[in-house]
C-alpha cells in the first residue's frame, strides 16, 4: 500500500513544525546554538503532543553536518539517514515491548561503543514508564554518567510512574495540550497543501474532539476526508466525531430555558436514535454553556468561543440568567462524573435534563439593589455594641450562648465504616519495602484489571493509591468517600485486586480502603500514640543511644522522632 496516514506524512521534521510547544522548542534551539546539550532528557505530556517527534528532531539537529544549528537541515546524509531510520546510531526503543532488565542491560553494554556514522549516539526510549523496577535500576548508572558521545531521550505520558532517581538525572520538559485554535491552523495548512476542500467549522469540530492532541486531530481529519464526498462539511465532521451540531444545541438550550421538558426530551431522544454517545454529548453541552457564559460576561472574547455566535446563540446568551448557567454547568459536570461508574449513562443524562428544566431561575433584569443607608446604619450599631463589650472587659465570644458541637472526623457522608483497627494493625507492621513493591506494580495491576473486563471497577482506582503496606495487607487511600465505599463493598473486586498482586509479586496483599480525609486523621493519631508510647517507655530511649544523645543536645521539646 502506497497510502500513508496524514499524521505520518505530516510528522514534524523541524522544531518550527512542532505546534503549541514553543516553551520546549525554543529552549532546545538555544541549547543547540550554545552547544549546551544535556546527556539525558525527559519529555512528558499527553498523547499526540509531539514528544517523540521532538526527540527525533533533536537527534537530527545534534548530528546535522551543519551543527551547531537551531534546526536540522534535513538535506545532509545524517538528517536523511535519521529520518528514514537507516543510521544505526539513533535507536528508538518502545519500552512497552522491552520492559525487562535484559533489554536495558543490552543498552548499557553497547553505549560504550563509539557511533559509527554520526557524532552522537542517541537512544529514544518511548513510554519509558512501562519499564520494570529492575530495568530502571539497570539504567540508573548509565543514565547518570554516560559516555560523552551518548544522549538519552525518555518520553512518557505518565511521569508519576517513573522513579525520582531517574527524573533527577534528566532535564525535564513538559509538553502541554495543544489549543483548539492551533490545531485548526495546522489542519488548514495540511488541507490546503493536500488540495482538500473544507468548511472551516468542520475543522473546528474535529479540533475540539481531539482534546489537545495533534495526532488524534489528524487521524480524525483523515477519517472525515474519507467519509466526505467532494468537500469536508460540518455534517461530515459531526458524524465522524460523534459531536452534536450547533443548531441542535441551541434548540436544547432554548427548551431548557423555557422549561419545555417535552421538547428537551424529544431532542435528546432524536440524538440517541442517531447513535450519539451520551458522554460525548454531555461534554459538548458543557462547552456550549461555557460559551454562553463567556459571551454573556465578555462579548469581546468572541474569538475564544468554540461555537459560532449566530442570532439564536446571542439571543440565548442575553436571556439566560448567569446563575442559571452556573447551575446547568454544575448539573452536567456532576452527571459526567456519575456516568463513569454506570452502564446506564443515558438515564443519568435524561435525569440531568429534567433537573435543569426544573431548576429555579430569576429574570436577568431582577437584580436586587441593597439599601446602602440601612446597611451602613446596621454596621454602625454593631460597631457601637462591640465597643461597649470591650469597655466592660468582655470578648464577643464570651457573650455567645451558642456553642458549635465538634464534628465527628470519622463520620462518612456515605456511611462507609472505616476499619480503624485493621488500619492500625497494618501501620504497626508496615515496611517501606512492601509499599515500594506495591507502588511499582500498581500500573501493571490496573492494566490487568482492564484486560479482564473490569474497566468500570478499575476506574474507581484512578484516584486511589497505596499509602502503607505490611507483609500481607495494605492501606488503599481513595480521594472520594463514594469511590471507597463502592470498591471496598464489592467483595469480588477486592478479591481480584489481591489475586492480581499475588500473580505480580507472589504475595496476595489484601487491600483495606479508607477515604483521604479519614486517612490523615488516623495516621496522625497513630503517630501521636507511637510518640506517647516511646515517651512512656524509658527503656526505649536507653536502648537507642542516638536518640538519647539528641535529647541531651536539643531537649525533648524540640526533638521530633520519625521512623
Amino acid at each position: 500500500m502506497s497510502y500513508q496516514a496524514l499524521y505520518r506524512v505530516w510528522r514534524p521534521q523541524t522544531f518550527a513544525d512542532v505546534v503549541g510547544q514553543e516553551h520546549v522548542t525554543k529552549t532546545l534551539q538555544n541549547a543547540l546554538l550554545q552547544q549546551k546539550i544535556s546527556h539525558a532528557y525527559l519529555f512528558t505530556g499527553p498523547r499526540g503532543t509531539g514528544k517523540t517527534s521532538a526527540a527525533k528532531i533533536l537527534a537530527k539537529a545534534v548530528n546535522c553536518e551543519h551543527a551547531p544549528t537551531m534546526e536540522p537541515c534535513n538535506q545532509c546524509s545524517a538528517c536523511k539517514g535519521i529520518t528514514d531510520g537507516s543510521i544505526p546510531d539513533v535507536i528508538e526503543i518502545d519500552a512497552a515491548s522491552n520492559t525487562g532488565v535484559d533489554d536495558i542491560r543490552d543498552i548499557r553494554d553497547k553505549v560504550k561503543y563509539a557511533p559509527s556514522a554520526v557524532p552522537f549516539k542517541v537512544y529514544i526510549i518511548d513510554e519509558v514508564h512501562m519499564l520494570s523496577i529492575g530495568a530502571f535500576n539497570a539504567l540508573l548508572k548509565t543514565l547518570e554518567e554516560p559516555p560523552k558521545h551518548v544522549i538519552f531521550i525518555l518520553a512518557t505520558t505518565e511521569p508519576h510512574k517513573i522513579p525520582l532517581t531517574i527524573i533527577s538525572r534528566c532535564q525535564r520538559f513538559d509538553f502541554k495540550r495543544i489549543t483548539t485554535q492551533a490545531i485548526v491552523e495546522r489542519m488548514k495548512l495540511i488541507a490546503d497543501e493536500s488540495g482538500v476542500s473544507y468548511e472551516e467549522n468542520a475543522l473546528r469540530i474535529i479540533a475540539r474532539a481531539a482534546e489537545g492532541g495533534m495526532r488524534d486531530a489528524l487521524s480524525l481529519l483523515d477519517q472525515a476526508i474519507s467519509f466526505s464526498n467532494e468537500k469536508l462539511t460540518e455534517e461530515d465532521a459531526l458524524v465522524v466525531t460523534g459531536s452534536v451540531g450547533h443548531s441542535t444545541l441551541n434548540h436544547l438550550g432554548r427548551a431548557i430555558l423555557e422549561k419545555d421538558i417535552a421538547s428537551a426530551m424529544e431532542g435528546l431522544e432524536s440524538l440517541f436514535m442517531k447513535g450519539k454517545d451520551p458522554s460525548r454529548f454531555t461534554e459538548d453541552f458543557i462547552h456550549y454553556f461555557r460559551d454562553l457564559l463567556l459571551y454573556k460576561t465578555a462579548p469581546q472574547l468572541e474569538d475564544t468561543l468554540e461555537h459560532p455566535a449566530d442570532e439564536e446563540f446571542i439571543s440565548l446568551a442575553r436571556e439566560f440568567p448567569t446563575d442559571f448557567i452556573y447551575d446547568c454547568i454544575e448539573i452536567l459536570n456532576q452527571t459526567q462524573q456519575e456516568m463513569k461508574f454506570t452502564n446506564h449513562a443515558r438515564i443519568y443524562l435524561e435525569v440531568a435534563f429534567v433537573k435543569m428544566s426544573q431548576a429555579e431561575t430569576k429574570p436577568v433584569t431582577s437584580q436586587v439593589q441593597p439599601d446602602l443607608s440601612k446597611l451602613l446604619s446596621r454596621i454602625e450599631t454593631l460597631e457601637q455594641e462591640l465597643h461597649e463589650l470591650r469597655s466592660r472587659g468582655l470578648s464577643p465570644e464570651e457573650t455567645s450562648p451558642v456553642k458549635t458541637p465538634p464534628k465527628n472526623p470519622i463520620r462518612s457522608h456515605h456511611d462507609y465504616k472505616v476499619p480503624v483497627k485493621k488500619i492500625e494493625h497494618i501501620l504497626k507492621e508496615a515496611t517501606k519495602q512492601d509499599l515500594q513493591l506495591l507502588k511499582s506494580r500498581w500500573g501493571e495491576m490496573l492494566e490487568i484489571l482492564n484486560q479482564r473486563q473490569m474497566r468500570s471497577q478499575a476506574a474507581l482506582l484512578n484516584d486511589a493509591e497505596p499509602v502503607a503496606a505490611s507483609p500481607d495487607s495494605f492501606v488503599l487511600k481513595f480521594k472520594y468517600d463514594i469511590h471507597c465505599k463502592m470498591a471496598m463493598e464489592n467483595a469480588k473486586f477486592v478479591e481480584a485486586i489481591s489475586s492480581v498482586f499475588g500473580e505480580l509479586t507472589g504475595v496476595r496483599y489484601v487491600p483495606v480502603g479508607i477515604p483521604e480525609e479519614k486517612w490523615h486523621i488516623i495516621r496522625e493519631n497513630f503517630i501521636r500514640q507511637q510518640k506517647e508510647n516511646i515517651a512512656d517507655d524509658g527503656s526505649r530511649n536507653e536502648e537507642d543511644p542516638l536518640i538519647a544523645e539528641a535529647v541531651k543536645l536539643v531537649g525533648e521539646d524540640l526533638l521530633e522522632i520519625k521512623d
